[in-house]
């Protein structure tokens, strides 16, 4: 058993039982509207700190559970102060409350000496920089690739259409999560994954067959995911080729 993961975990448990199981959508409006003088903002803050300190159960260090509650006070404060609840406020939320946890498990595990030669480690170790460098190529210059590779015929498909039928920045959004799928699959052995995504994505071609320009909707799409699903496969292959796999 290792004590150091066994401590994240229960800091993360701690922080998930309070952020979301403890959460109502009641409670939650509640704070929306009255913000600073929501009885419960305070209560939730409490919650935080008092769960931490029972999960972890070191009743010596009973500082930590405050500065966690006091930590998760403001920062929940900070949120409900921005109008737009949006995923962008809300990623950012939970970004800050895990940092304050990692301090907080750095601060116990006496691991703040260790972060600058992990940091270290990560850039001198040629494992991670081939698996971060293949999802970077996967992610950003392939779905520039594409999108150029295929754009006259998305024009093609506007000028029938009057307009691109297609939900904003979708398609790009549905290609960065179909290569990042692919290149895991690859890298981990799961080629036979890749059928499931292919299979799952040919069901377009049964759809809006009434509606005219289907086919060149469909031949587009078809065409734009091959192009995809095969240079993140060569990405895949030469990462696991340099990788000894």
């Amino acid at each position: 058993m290792n004590p150091a993961l066994v401590l994240v975990l229960q800091l993360v448990l701690a922080h998930v039982i309070t952020d979301f199981v403890l959460q109502s959508e009641k409670l939650i409006k509640q704070k929306r509207k009255k913000k600073a003088k929501a009885p419960f903002l305070f209560i939730h803050a409490g919650i935080s700190g008092l769960l931490t300190y029972v999960i972890v159960q070191d009743w010596s260090m009973w500082g930590v559970p405050v500065v966690i509650a006091v930590t998760h006070f403001f920062i929940d404060l900070w949120k409900l102060q921005k109008e737009d609840d949006s995923l962008h406020y809300f990623l950012l939320d939970q970004l800050l409350h895990l940092l304050v946890l990692l301090g907080v498990w750095l601060y116990l595990t006496e691991g703040f000496s260790e972060i600058l030669p992990f940091i270290a480690s990560v850039f001198t170790s040629e494992e991670i920089l081939l698996i971060g460098i293949a999802y970077l190529l996967a992610i950003f210059p392939v779905g520039f690739i594409v999108g150029k590779a295929t754009q006259r015929w998305q024009e093609e498909i506007a000028g029938d259409e009057g307009k691109f039928p297609s939900l904003k920045k979708a398609g790009r959004y549905i290609g960065i999560f179909e290569r990042i799928l692919v290149l895991t699959f690859i890298l981990t052995g799961n080629f036979s994954a890749i059928g499931f995504l292919i299979g799952a994505k040919s069901i377009l071609r049964f759809s809006d067959k009434g509606k005219s320009g289907a086919r060149k909707q469909t031949e587009y799409v078809l065409i734009g995911t091959l192009m995809s699903f095969s240079l993140t496969i060569i990405i895949g292959i030469l990462c696991n080729y340099l990788l000894g796999i």
